[in-house]
């Protein structure tokens, strides 16, 4: 199975974009080279601006272009974009509804080595909580390159949430995306495991295990953290009336938040999450770091396991 990092497929979407779109401008923090952008400067060097270490400019640069009538794809490390840019995102991109694209690679634990000053585990959290804020969270780098394709044509704020470590291609060329939709990787009725990001792969070959044990686990990719399929949500919680989320983020304010707010009120269900426990991340590589924190396929299944019990 191939591999490709979200980054690698955000900047190659970009240059693609620019190519068909002469309205799209990227603007990045002095990252451009890890962050990938660096692609967009090299085809496009008239519509790259390099703002510097400064993160709050960044946003309210992007924001001035989106007035002009430019498409503005802002980037830098997910810690920085939502934490030293909070105030510049909620109060100047969100709250007058701008059309700039907050595109932050580097998320989750899977940074590795940086250390836990640079994995952003509340990222999702963060963005989410903002009014008018579209959260997407890419599975692979197909799933990358559409959702980039149609985050240009949607008018409003969003924030990609991309990552540094290769990950498997889930999907091929035939794979649709859309904003607010979550898809169904794999039948089963016993139980439905919701995931997103690099997870979706581990709840894949979660899937696979538990079919072995003759556990039939449902698996969604939900790439839109919000606005949430709620829908889907509620159809799983009456089918299978066992959830399971799974995430490389923070358990609180994320993926399994969003989904649990929506089973409470809807179909209260079983809702087990998967993910990190409210604590900081550490150095490591990104392997040793997903086992450490239990972001892996046997968590996935032991969560189904207890859940399928107590149903």
């Amino acid at each position: 199975m191939s591999k490709i990092a979200t980054r690698e497929a955000y900047g190659k979407a970009l240059v693609k974009l620019g190519q068909i779109n002469d309205n799209v401008v990227v603007l990045d923090a002095d990252l451009s080279k890890s962050t990938k952008t660096n692609d967009f400067y090299k085809m496009f060097p008239e519509r790259f601006f390099n703002m510097g270490i400064a993160e709050q400019n960044l946003i309210g640069a992007a924001c001035g272009l989106s007035t002009a009538g430019k498409i503005p794809f802002a980037s830098t490390f997910a810690m920085f974009a939502t934490g030293r840019a909070f105030e510049v995102i909620r109060n100047s991109v969100c709250y007058p509804k701008l059309n700039v694209k907050v595109c932050a690679t580097h998320a989750g634990l899977t940074v590795g080595e940086d250390g836990a000053s640079h994995e952003s585990v509340e990222d999702m959290a963060i963005m989410r909580a903002i009014p008018n804020m579209t959260v997407l969270v890419p599975a692979d780098g197909v799933e990358t390159e559409k959702m980039i394709f149609e985050v240009a044509k949607y008018n409003g704020p969003v924030y990609v949430r991309l990552g540094r470590s290769a990950v498997p291609v889930l999907f091929d060329e035939n794979y649709k995306f859309e904003i607010g939709k979550g898809s169904v990787v794999r039948d089963g009725n016993d139980a439905t495991i919701i995931a997103c990001g690099i997870m979706v792969n581990e709840a894949i070959l979660a899937h696979e295990a538990l079919k072995e044990e003759g556990i039939n686990a449902r698996v969604i990719n939900m790439s839109t953290i919000k606005p949430i399929d709620r829908d889907l949500i509620i159809k799983a919680a009456e089918e299978t009336k066992a959830i399971v989320t799974a995430e490389e983020h923070s358990i609180i304010g994320g993926l399994g938040s969003a989904v649990s707010e929506v089973v409470g009120e809807e179909c209260p269900v079983i809702v087990k999450k998967v993910g990190v426990k409210d604590t900081f991340g550490e150095s490591g590589t990104p392997a040793e770091l997903l086992k450490k924190y239990g972001l892996t396929a046997e968590e996935i299944v032991n969560a189904v396991k207890d859940a399928v019990s107590k149903k």
